[in-house]
């Protein structure tokens, strides 16, 4: 009798094939053997992902912002700069200065507040129609007026400008008129709104970037009756002839002249003086003060709204970021000179 051969079931099969297939497994090596789960690479966080936020940068300094732009525009202060106007007030907080010519030889300052507001900043005085091509687009100008013909121009530039009678505008009882005009420009300034950031008022770089130049640790600009002088000192420059009070001059780390075109307003002051005005438009020879050293270039500015542009033989020249007083000396009639 034959007997019929024992065939396993089909559990046991299917459990040897198992068994097989986990042995193939642990005999197998080579490039391909799969990774555990565990050690499998990271997905990247969004940290990692993410590029840092560009820099920005305060536009009349050119140095970098750490914070939220300011919700005020920029504030150009019009403030007295002859001996009447001592102590002037409020002069070490400005980001730049800018000294323009007026009648009889005299000049006066246009001082730009936008990083820092001072509680209070004087003696305040009237407004030029050089100035329309001093203020840039967006800025309020806070003055003691004008003459009616020069209020119709700013006007028609579209400036807007706080005098007295407006609010944070004051006399102070221990000065002598019109010297004695003051302005609380923080108070001024939380009433303000910008619509938008102000773009850079100079072409702004580093100290890298300036050619050689040659040394001239002095230098003055001479305006006809007034004259303003500097000196290099500790990495600075030091307006010897400021009327600025004690601990509150301007910190400039740049002076940068300009010679310009001036031109008659067309009228005359109290005093009979014809009334000048610079012409910042156009182009002109151009000195950069910095580090004890100057650079000779060119400026140049397409119409009384367009940005200051400068330039060398060699291509663009930039200023180095930081405080800067310009002076707008009169390329006719007026003079800058400078020594080592």
């Amino acid at each position: 009798m034959r007997h019929r051969p024992h065939l396993p079931s089909s559990r046991a099969v299917a459990a040897a094939l198992v068994a097989a297939s986990l042995l193939l497994a642990g005999c197998s090596g080579g490039d391909d053997e799969a990774a555990p789960a565990e050690d499998a690479p990271a997905e990247p966080t969004a940290s990692e992902t993410t590029e840092p936020p560009e820099p920005t940068y305060w536009p009349l300094t050119g140095l970098e912002r750490t914070g939220k732009a300011p919700k005020h525009p920029v504030i150009v202060t019009k403030v007295d700069n002859t001996s009447s106007s001592a102590p002037q007030v409020g002069l070490g907080s400005a980001d730049l200065v800018v000294e323009e010519l007026v009648e009889g030889g005299y000049t006066r300052l246009a001082a730009f507040y936008y990083s820092k507001v001072p509680a209070s900043i004087g003696p305040v005085r009237s407004m030029r129609a050089s100035d329309i091509g001093i203020v840039p687009d967006g800025a309020t100008v806070v003055t003691s007026g004008a003459a009616p013909v020069t209020i119709k121009r700013v006007n028609g530039a579209g400036i807007p400008w706080i005098t007295e009678g407006d609010a944070g505008v004051y006399r102070e009882t221990t000065r002598s008129a019109p010297y004695n005009l003051f302005a609380r420009l923080g108070d001024i300034a939380k009433r303000l709104k910008a619509e938008e950031e102000p773009p850079p008022y100079l072409p702004w770089g580093t100290a890298a970037d300036l050619p050689k130049g040659g040394k001239a640790r002095t230098l003055t600009a001479d305006f006809g009756a007034h004259s303003t002088s500097w000196q290099f000192q500790k990495g600075g420059y030091v307006n010897t002839d400021s009327y600025a009070a004690e601990g509150d001059q301007f910190p400039a780390d740049s002076v940068l002249v300009l010679r310009v075109r001036v031109g008659d307003a067309g009228y005359r002051d109290p005093a009979g003086y014809p009334v000048p005005e610079t012409k910042l438009e156009g182009k002109g020879a151009a000195l950069l003060f910095h580090g004890g050293r100057v650079i000779r270039g060119t400026w140049s500015k397409d119409g009384l709204k367009g940005p200051i542009e400068l330039s060398t033989k060699n291509g663009e020249l930039t200023v180095p970021a930081g405080h800067v007083w310009v002076e707008l000396v009169p390329a006719v009639d007026g003079n800058v000179t400078f020594a080592k």
